[in-house]
């Protein structure tokens, strides 16, 4: 359940984060700079990785204007790349040694690929990216948790979910591959999936740590040109084209959703949010929209079966 003061939740509104240890991943630009600039300007201590350490600390550049007293750590980490997951979670490790993250925030993602690309690791590069690096990461960085009240693990997932579909027989697009309601809105319904079986995974065990998670609605970033030379599909382009002036809004605003989930006291278990106006497009935070494939439990176990199998990884709680 929202309530009218939820309906209305800033960046203002984010509760002090003195104390707290974040990371998150995508933080050099888009919603995920705007989230963690807010974050730090509330006391956070940020870690803010990058595919390259001159764009993290380009990141901390500019957040340090704002707020010069940030308590900031730049990292270098290639979602797309499972043996990059595995470094950057080791030096995590290393540096911040034992229970030391207090939030997680899985943002990083590319979107509408326009061409079918494989990974390093022969990976679709949008179920990589969006889906495989994020739970990797989140399974090795898991015994790091703080396992206390207030700790938190957020998926940010898209509207797009709604219309995705998880194809076993098509997960890395080797049959047939769409951009965007294919490839980008699968590795979506992915994140979301993920996000509510951990739940139900923690809750299992007892952990009072919550996975939660939003998406950003129509939020004008540079993931909509994330594709080889800043090039999206023309299909994509005249719908964004048509939708732009009166259904989108800027980072700041898009990344209230992943604020909202990350911070507020009303959070439940499991919770998902994004923006309240038309078709979730744009607006303060809510209780958003969950695609039904989302909730189906036979989905999501054989989901993280297959996805243990292809990171590699046995993530126990």
């Amino acid at each position: 359940m929202t309530t009218q003061t939820n309906s209305h939740f800033m960046a203002s509104d984010v509760p002090s984060q003195q104390g707290r240890r974040v990371l998150i991943t995508g933080a050099n630009s888009g919603i995920g700079y705007e989230a963690a600039l807010e974050l730090a300007r509330q006391g956070a201590e940020v870690i803010l990785p990058a595919r390259s350490v001159d764009k993290a600390e380009g990141a901390i550049a500019r957040i340090r204007r704002e707020v010069p007293g940030a308590k900031l750590t730049a990292g270098v980490l290639d979602l797309a790349s499972l043996a990059s997951v595995r470094e950057f979670a080791r030096t995590i490790g290393e540096r911040f040694p034992g229970q030391s993250l207090d939030l997680l925030i899985n943002n990083a993602g590319v979107m509408a690929v326009p061409q079918r690309e494989l990974t390093v690791d022969g990976y679709e590069r949008q179920f990589a990216t969006n889906y495989l690096g994020p739970f990797l990461l989140t399974a090795l960085l898991f015994p790091q948790m703080r396992q206390r009240r207030g700790s938190r693990i957020v998926t940010v997932s898209s509207g797009v979910s709604n219309q995705g579909k998880i194809e076993f027989d098509n997960l890395q697009g080797e049959r047939s591959y769409k951009p965007m309601f294919g490839a980008y809105s699968q590795s979506k319904l992915a994140d979301l999936i993920f996000q509510l079986e951990l739940q139900r995974r923690l809750t299992a065990v007892g952990s009072p740590v919550l996975s939660t998670g939003g998406h950003p609605g129509y939020a004008i970033t540079n993931l909509q040109a994330s594709g080889p030379a800043g090039q999206s599909p023309l299909g994509f382009r005249i719908i964004s084209a048509i939708l732009k002036p009166f259904a989108s809004q800027d980072a700041a605003h898009g990344a209230l959703p992943t604020l909202y989930a990350a911070t507020a006291q009303s959070v439940e278990p499991g919770g998902y949010y994004g923006p309240n106006g038309f078709q979730e497009l744009k607006g303060y935070p809510v209780a958003a929209k969950i695609a039904p494939a989302a909730k189906d439990l036979s989905l999501a176990k054989r989901l993280w079966a297959e996805t243990e199998r292809l990171t590699g990884v046995t993530f126990s709680l």
